[in-house]
């Protein structure tokens, strides 16, 4: 029997409204209220840092400001990325009871292959998943991904780069020398694709839906009813940019951590990277850890983890700081789609270490 799910499209608002909206529809969701979802979005042009990156590094801010560019904290993680009303967004939140897959990265490999087929049979193109996250042609992205779980709640979120220019797109972002040396990459031509670059022509906006939905359908099983958002997830989605997703507070939550008496350390792998800012207190044998912010590119279910493994690290002697990051993963086992625990005990314990 076929899954039946909801479709919205809240076309191009602001960056924080759309990040509100994200934010209304979880929670009414996980209460009942909003229906399994597949809903479409665009932005104006619009800096997007991930729920756990400090926006200073991640965002040439200069050039954002000077040219009017929306700023925006998601509240999935990941990393930082340029949306104007060239891409497509669109986003899946459903029941895992409904649609039940193992893990976060199952989740991943089987909506991003959806999508890619969908794309492929649409537009006669050769879209792939490349774990651990993206859909690709050619080896250049077309699509970034990811999401995250709340309880039974999945919300998982992608683009489709249907006309941008890549180098607007870059004078925004601060690409880390890693990752761009990860790929072998130099140029922001060489790294991403456009509709428009495979097609020779830009098409439609309803096309790129149908192309998205007919690949969901053909995997999942899914069927489809388009609707318009509710009135309770419109003036939810209003109250949560007022009180929180639309603050500067919460935008620039995490900011620059460096001062001179925080010690970092940063671990970059193939699926992400994780810095640690850590404060420490006492002398010599008694150093402890006084505080530490995690921040960094990856996806983590639930994403509240990260601010649980900052709050079990404070008090702990700096000795015992890599085995307490054991111990917190082993009690804790969360769903980690694009790095490792030990990802995070080398920043942690590298900084610690640079402190010490």
């Amino acid at each position: 029997m076929a899954i039946n799910f909801r479709v919205i499209d809240t076309g191009v608002r602001d960056g924080r409204l759309q990040i509100a909206f994200d934010d209304a529809l979880i929670d009414l969701h996980k209460s009942g209220r909003s229906p399994d979802t597949v809903r479409f979005m665009r932005f104006p042009p619009t800096a997007l840092v991930g729920r756990h990156q400090a926006v200073n590094h991640e965002l040439k801010l200069d050039h954002i400001r000077n040219n009017a560019i929306g700023i925006v904290r998601r509240i999935t993680g990941g990393g930082a990325i340029y949306l104007d009303s060239g891409q497509v967004g669109w986003e899946i939140v459903l029941s895992r009871k409904r649609l039940p897959l193992p893990t976060l990265a199952d989740y991943t490999a089987g909506i991003c292959a959806a999508v890619a087929d969908g794309l492929s049979r649409t537009f006669g193109i050769d879209a792939r998943f490349r774990p651990r996250n993206d859909i690709e042609v050619g080896g250049k992205k077309l699509s970034g991904t990811g999401g995250y779980f709340d309880g039974d709640t999945l919300i998982y979120q992608g683009t489709v780069l249907v006309d941008v220019d890549p180098a607007a797109m870059m004078a925004c972002l601060n690409v880390p020398a890693p990752k761009l040396a990860k790929r072998d990459l130099d140029q922001s031509e060489s790294r991403v694709t456009t509709l428009k670059a495979l097609l020779g022509h830009t098409p439609g906006i309803e096309e790129v839906h149908g192309a998205v939905l007919s690949g969901l359908q053909a995997k999942f099983d899914m069927s489809f009813d388009h609707q318009a958002p509710s009135p309770e997830e419109e003036a939810l989605a209003l109250r949560r940019l007022t009180e929180e997703i639309g603050t500067d507070e919460f935008v620039f939550s995490i900011d620059d951590p460096r001062s001179e008496d925080v010690f970092e350390a940063t671990t970059t792998s193939s699926g992400g990277s994780v810095s640690a800012f850590v404060r420490l207190e006492g002398e010599r044998q008694a150093r402890r850890i006084r505080e530490v912010l995690l921040t960094g590119d990856f996806f983590v279910t639930p994403p509240r983890m990260v601010l649980d493994l900052e709050a079990h690290l404070r008090g702990v002697p700096a000795s015992q700081a890599g085995a307490c990051v054991d111990r917190f993963f082993a009690l804790a086992k969360p769903d980690l789609l694009t790095i490792a625990p030990a990802d995070f005990r080398t920043a942690i314990e590298n900084a610690v270490a640079a402190g010490s």
